[in-house]
């Protein structure tokens, strides 16, 4: 029997079905096999691949469970589904998926990969009050958000290493109750084997080396690559010059940051202080 080659520009959701494929494949499945497993016919799964017709959100994560995935497929159907993700994001997010180091700098704002929910509506809905997004769309960004976190919980784990700004800290989003929360989710994650957390205190003033937001992400074959974001679209780096320049920045920014026990010390400070005001 004649395979079908699927044209990954034939459709928005023929990205998907290739790796969905792919994945089918890999484990030595034929579609037939496959199909109940994801409650769904044998020809139903045929034309998902084919990109003939668009998936399930359950489908992917039907997929997922049955595949070892990660959560791959789920990612992949919330940036084909959801508009509202950032130009290049999508791109940068399959990289992050497989990514075996992510190495963050975050000025303002927590990264998204440590918000909890909480914290990542009260964001998404203040941008939709400013009106810079519709209800809808500030909705499909948590989701996403929630979603891509998975990348957390692959076997074995990405090493993550993040250097918050203290204004992260400092900026309340969504209020005392949430900014709890959010702060406790970081001392939580901080104990995890695979995560490490710092602060660069406002006391480094100009000799903080970034000024803006930068992520790293080492991939299996240890090539590195930067991603970068403006107010309009992300940006993926793969020149080795300009990311060894953002790699060398980093280190230093991590050697000048305080240390991970000094940095919990200052959030759990932070946190305290936050709920002893509430009282």
């Amino acid at each position: 029997m004649n395979k079908k080659t699927i044209d990954p520009e034939s459709s928005p959701w023929a990205p998907f079905g290739i790796q969905l494929r792919k994945f089918r494949e890999a484990k030595g499945l034929r579609q037939e096999q496959l199909a109940p497993r994801l409650k769904c016919s044998a020809s139903h799964l045929s034309y998902v691949e084919l990109a003939q017709r668009p998936p399930k959100r359950r489908l992917a994560e039907l997929a997922d469970e049955a595949l070892d995935t990660d959560g791959t497929l789920l990612l992949m159907w919330f940036q084909l589904k959801n508009a509202a993700i950032l130009q290049g994001f999508p791109d940068f997010a399959r990289y992050e998926a497989v990514a075996e180091q992510i190495r963050i700098f975050e000025i303002d704002v927590i990264t998204g990969l440590f918000q909890t929910r909480a914290y990542a509506t009260a964001l998404q809905v203040g941008y939709a009050r400013q009106g810079f997004a519709t209800q809808k769309v500030a909705e499909e960004r948590v989701a996403f958000r929630i979603a891509r976190q998975q990348v957390l919980e692959r076997t074995p784990p990405p090493f993550v290493h993040v250097v918050l700004d203290e204004s992260c800290l400092r900026r309340i989003i969504g209020g005392r109750d949430v900014m709890v929360e959010q702060l406790l989710h970081l001392e939580q994650l901080a104990a995890r084997p695979h995560v490490v957390i710092q602060v660069a205190p406002f006391t480094l003033g100009e000799s903080r080396v970034f000024s803006h937001p930068v992520t790293l992400l080492t991939m299996p074959n240890r090539k590195v690559l930067a991603y970068g974001e403006t107010e309009q679209r992300g940006y993926l780096d793969h020149d080795s010059r300009s990311v060894a320049e953002l790699t060398r920045g980093y280190d230093r920014l991590a050697v000048e940051a305080h240390g991970q026990a000094e940095s919990l010390a200052f959030i759990r400070a932070v946190r305290r202080d936050l709920e002893w005001m509430s009282t």
